[in-house]
C-alpha cells in the first residue's frame, strides 16, 4: 500500500523500534505475498522454543554486535548469520525476538535490532530493555512530502535475484521427455541459425500440436535442445536428462492444414506448421530444436533450513557446460530429489574430499585417506523427482562433481 507521509520541518523524534515500529504497524498493511512467506510448523515451534529462553551465548557468531540497524537489500540469512554462527537457524533469531517480530519475513530497513545476553544465554530485541539506555540522538527533517512503497520493502530470506535466472532455464526431462514435445522444422530464408527477432516454423506430435487460441494472449514457449544425461557420480545411474535452455519464443500462428491440387492434378492436404517469433535468445537457435511451454510466473521465496532426516547426497554437475568448478552464486546439480525427501530450502555442508596419501613416517608405508574437510554452503531451490538444483551461498574454494554434501552442524 503506497503511503503519503507528511513530514513538518520541527518535527524531531527518537530513532528508537518502538516508534518505527508503531509507524510500520499503523502506515502500512502487508502484501499478500509478504505475509504468504513460508514459515513451516518446525520453524515455529523452533522459535517458540527459542523464544522462552534465548540460545546460548555458545551458539551466538564470534563478532555479534550489540545492535544492528536493518538495511535495504539485507536478508534474513544476512542478519542471522550475523549475530549467529549457522545462518539456516533464522528462526531461532526469529524465536529470540518472537513477542515483538510476529512475522520474521516483516522486518524492514530502519528497524534496530538489540543482543542481550544474560545469565549465559542471548536474546533479540527490537527495543531496548526496561535498563537499557534509551538512545539520545533525533533527526530533523526537512518538509517535504514522501511517496513510497513501505510495504515492498519487507526482508526476504535470500536475495531472489540469484535464483531468478534459473527458475526457466534448466529443466530436468526422462529419456523420451523432448522428443514428444515440438519441434523447430524451418526457417526463413533457410537461415541455419536464429535469434532474437527471427521468425521460425515449428510442429508438435498428436498430443503436443501447436494450437492459437485468439481469445487469449500469444502462448510462451522456452527453446531447449540436448537433454544430456546427468548420472550419479557413486552409482552411475542415470537420474535424469538436463535439456539445454537456448532461448524463448512466442507462437504467432497455431499449426493448421489446407486444401490445394498436386502437381498430377489431384486434391491433396498440405500440413502448415505453426509459426513462432524468437523473442530471447541465450545461444543461436536452429532447426530441430524443442519447445515447452514457458510455465506461469510464480513468487517464490525461500526459507533456508536443515533437513530433519541424515543427508549423504553427490554433486552431479556444474550448471553450464563450460564450467569445471561452481564458485561462490552458482549453480549446482545435486543427486537426490523430491523422492529422497529433499525440498526447497534445505541447507546442505559441502565437503571436499580430503586427498588419500603414503605415511612416510611409517616404515610400512601405509596408505591413510585425510578427513573430508568443510568447504561451504548450498541452498535446495528447485527440486525434481531425482534430482535438484542448488545455489552455493558460501565457498571457501572451487566445488567440483562429486563433491559430498551433508547435513549442516
Amino acid at each position: 500500500m503506497t503511503k503519503n507521509i507528511m513530514v513538518n520541518s520541527n518535527v524531531a523524534f527518537r530513532t528508537t523500534l518502538a516508534a518505527l515500529a508503531t509507524l510500520t504497524g499503523t502506515l502500512m498493511a502487508p502484501p499478500v505475498w509478504a505475509q504468504n512467506y513460508p514459515i513451516t510448523p518446525g520453524q515455529k515451534a523452533t522459535a517458540a522454543q527459542v523464544a522462552q529462553a534465548g540460545v546460548p551465548l555458545s551458539e551466538l557468531a564470534a563478532n555479534a554486535p550489540d545492535n544492528y540497524t536493518v538495511k535495504r537489500g539485507d536478508t534474513l540469512w544476512a542478519i542471522s548469520g550475523l549475530f549467529l554462527k549457522s545462518a539456516w537457524r533464522w528462526p531461532e533469531l526469529w524465536g529470540m525476538n518472537l513477542q515483538d517480530i510476529k512475522n520474521p519475513h516483516l522486518i524492514y530497513p530502519g528497524q534496530m535490532l538489540y543482543l542481550e545476553k544474560k545469565d549465559g544465554r542471548a536474546t533479540l530485541r527490537t527495543r531496548l530493555s526496561a535498563n537499557g539506555d534509551v538512545p539520545t540522538n533525533t533527526v530533523r527533517l526537512s518538509p517535504r512530502t514522501r511517496y513510497e512503497s513501505l510495504a515492498s520493502d519487507a526482508l526476504p530470506t535470500l536475495k531472489s535475484h540469484l535464483i531468478e535466472p534459473f527458475l526457466a532455464e534448466p529443466v530436468i526431462v526422462d529419456e523420451n521427455g523432448l522428443k514428444a514435445a515440438p519441434r523447430i522444422v524451418a526457417t526463413q530464408e533457410g537461415r541455419v541459425l536464429l535469434t532474437r527477432g527471427d521468425r521460425a516454423y515449428a510442429r508438435g506430435q498428436a498430443d503436443t500440436v501447436l494450437v492459437d487460441e485468439p481469445s487469449q494472449k500469444q502462448k510462451a514457449y522456452r527453446v531447449f535442445r540436448n537433454a544430456t544425461p546427468l548420472k550419479d557420480p557413486v552409482t552411475a545411474e542415470v537420474l535424469g536428462y538436463e535439456a539445454q535452455y537456448v532461448g524463448k519464443a512466442l507462437l504467432a500462428r497455431g499449426e493448421s492444414t489446407q486444401e490445394s491440387t498436386g502437381k498430377d492434378g489431384k486434391p491433396r492436404t498440405d500440413i502448415v506448421p505453426g509459426t513462432i517469433d524468437i523473442i530471447a535468445a541465450k545461444e543461436e537457435m536452429r532447426v530441430g530444436d524443442r519447445l515447452l511451454p514457458e510455465p506461469e510466473r510464480q513468487f517464490l521465496s525461500y526459507a533456508p533450513h536443515a533437513p530433519q532426516n541424515k543427508v549423504d547426497a553427490r554433486i552431479v554437475s556444474v550448471y553450464g557446460s563450460a564450467v569445471v568448478n561452481a564458485a561462490q552464486n552458482q549453480v549446482v546439480v545435486v543427486n537426490l530429489g523430491t523422492r529422497d525427501g529433499i525440498e526447497s530450502g534445505h541447507v546442505l555442508a559441502i565437503l571436499t574430499s580430503g586427498a588419500r596419501l603414503i605415511d612416510k613416517t611409517d616404515e610400512a608405508r601405509t596408505e591413510l585417506k585425510l578427513p573430508d574437510e568443510r568447504n561451504g554452503l548450498l541452498m535446495v531451490f528447485k527440486t525434481f523427482e531425482k534430482l535438484s538444483y542448488a545455489l552455493v551461498l558460501e565457498i571457501t574454494e572451487g566445488v567440483k562433481v562429486g563433491d559430498r554434501l551433508v547435513n549442516p552442524r
